[in-house]
Parts: structure tokens; sequence; C-alpha cells
């Protein structure tokens, strides 16, 4: 096995944890970004507020000038619910700022890494609320702007040697998902009727789809959104 160094934010909690844990296991060096601290994270974890793009931009910049990354996931989420008619634009603003700046800026700061090395993994984490869920209209175009850029980016990347793919989880027990979803809530029971297999994902489950998206032997797949959702997404229209 070749060990790897991965970046990956939002790498303290939920998805990004057991991401983390699942290519350290491997051998793999783990660098994380998450605005929290965790003494037992299993790599090196550096305090970067997403939210400031400006500041956040320096500090990526930095990063791949002390490590020699190949390859990032840009799992960091924020996700805030509103009805239609009382969509507050700075919430808008904030969840493109989180989810879409800070993957332009991950992606921009390794790649002249990734192309020197003619080599190279980028998996951006999206969701599921992008084929249509209530209350989510900021989030999910914030997402289907991923999804965008995630075969954008693979066609300009197809000759390098760098694979770009998307997963995007269904609903997952993560804190960021109990935050908008209570335990044996209605908007609980609304989710779980939506997927199939009627029960949440869990983080390690998304974590082991995007870790073999990661490996060599997903060389040959570039520019996918792939669904780890419960069936949730069957006989819809992704974006």
């Amino acid at each position: 096995m070749v060990r790897r160094t991965f970046l990956i934010t939002g790498a303290s909690k939920g998805i990004g944890r057991a991401l983390s844990n699942r290519l350290a296991d491997a051998g793999h060096e783990v660098v994380g970004v998450a605005r929290g601290k965790d003494p037992g994270f299993p790599g090196t974890l550096v305090s970067i507020d997403l939210h400031d793009s400006k500041a956040s931009g320096q500090a990526l910049v930095d990063l791949a000038q002390r490590y020699s990354f190949d390859g990032v996931v840009n799992n960091v989420g924020l996700a805030r619910l509103h009805p239609l008619g009382e969509i507050d634009l700075t919430d808008v603003d904030d969840m493109f700022r989180v989810n879409v700046h800070s993957a332009v800026q991950t992606v921009q700061a390794i790649l002249p890494t990734l192309r020197a090395k003619g080599w190279g993994r980028i998996v951006n984490v999206t969701s599921l609320v992008t084929t249509g869920i209530p209350l989510r209209s900021g989030y999910a175009a914030a997402k289907a702007a991923v999804n965008s850029l995630t075969r954008t980016w693979a066609m300009e990347l197809a000759e390098t040697g760098i694979t770009v793919n998307a997963v995007a989880p269904g609903p997952v027990e993560t804190e960021m998902f109990r935050q908008n979803t209570p335990v044996a809530s209605e908007a609980e029971s609304h989710f779980l009727s939506k997927i199939p297999m009627r029960r949440l994902g869990k983080p390690e489950e998304i974590a082991a789809a995007i870790a073999f998206l990661l490996s060599d032997e997903a060389g040959f797949i570039t520019g996918q959104t792939l669904f780890v959702d419960g069936g949730g997404s069957i006989g819809r229209t992704a974006l």
C-alpha cells in the first residue's frame, strides 16, 4: 500500500471523524481542519474557521506548503432551515461560504502539488437534499453547486491523473443532522419515510464510500456523484 496524505475539512465530528479514523487505520497521514479541538484526533488537526474566507484561504495555502497532499475531502457543511417566504439571505450567504467557498479554496491550494505528482483525489461531500427536501432551499442550492463543481473540475482535470467525485449522503446520525432533526421528531419521521431502508446512515458507512473514491482502485471513476442514502435517491432526478 502506498501511504498517502489527505486533507479533510470538518474532520473532528461525524463523517469527517469517521473518515479520519478509517484512513489513519489504513496507514495514511491525515490532516484535519475544524474549528474545535479534538485531543484524540488520529492525525494533525488544524483550527481554521472556514466561515472566514479571507483568513481560511491563507491558512490553507500555508498548509499546502507544509504538507505534500495527495488529495482532499471537502466534508465541512453548514445547514440552516427556512420555509420559502422566510429565507434569510445572510444565512444563504453563510451556507455558500462554508459549503462552496471552502471547497474551491482547498482544491486551489493543493492543486499545484497534485498536478506535479500526476496523481490526486478530490472528493466533495454533498447531500441527498439536492433532489428536493422541504425547508432546505439554501443548503440544497449550495450542495447542488458543489455537485456542479465536481463535474466541471473532473472535466478540467481528466487527463492529469486527478479524479474528482462527490459522495451524497442521505440522513446520517451526526451532530449536524440532529441539530435540525431531533430524535423521534416529526422531522425525523418525515426523513425516514423517504428512505426505503427506514433508518439513518452511520458515519462509518459514508466514510467507507469516500475512502474507496480516494483509493488507487478508483482511478477510472471521475465526475460522479455517489448517493449513499439507503435508497433515498431512487427514482429522483439528481442535480
